[in-house]
């Protein structure tokens, strides 16, 4: 069996904690949402964005383990967790990983001021970016591509949504 490298390990239970308690804000958000009057729309290709997410995590673990760290990607990657943080703050109870449409003005300030979509950025360049911090390049490419798949079903499905508020 392969030495572990504790710096992967440290890095791959951030991702894992990362994700689990962004699940647990987004179901509290979204429980908040729905009781305000909002709907849920394009919930059934949800289930295939969690199992990509899934698939990519587990993909990080199995493959990752014991692999040095890149210091200069783990910098962009920290970058990143700024920029996640200045959405979700952004949002604040309107962010969600389902798409929930609420009767309100859209969000415009912060990163949106910017793009239409900066999570959606966001998450592409992290799955791009925590590979590349493991050296594991063929999963950075793999997962961005799969990934980029379901964002373009996601945002169109999202887009209409929005538009017919409007």
């Amino acid at each position: 069996m392969p030495d572990v490298s504790l710096p992967a390990l440290f890095f791959l239970a951030f991702i894992i904690l990362q994700r689990v308690s962004e699940l647990i804000i987004a179901r509290s958000n979204t429980r908040y949402l729905l009781s305000n009057g909002a709907v849920e729309v394009g919930a059934s290709h949800y289930p295939l964005i969690v199992s990509v997410h899934v698939a990519w995590i587990c993909v990080l673990v199995i493959l990752g383990y014991d692999k040095p760290v890149s210091i200069p990607w783990l910098f962009v990657f920290a970058v990143l967790q700024v920029f996640r943080f200045w959405i979700l703050a952004t949002m604040g109870r309107r962010w969600t990983t389902r798409i929930i449409v609420l009767r309100a003005p859209l969000v415009t300030k912060g990163p949106f001021a910017f793009m239409r979509h900066p999570n959606y950025m966001l998450v592409a360049l992290e799955i791009f970016t925590a590979p590349m911090v493991l050296g594991l390049f063929p999963v950075a490419f793999i997962f961005s591509g799969f990934n980029g798949a379901i964002l373009a079903l996601r945002i169109r499905i999202e887009e209409e949504a929005l538009m017919d508020l409007n």
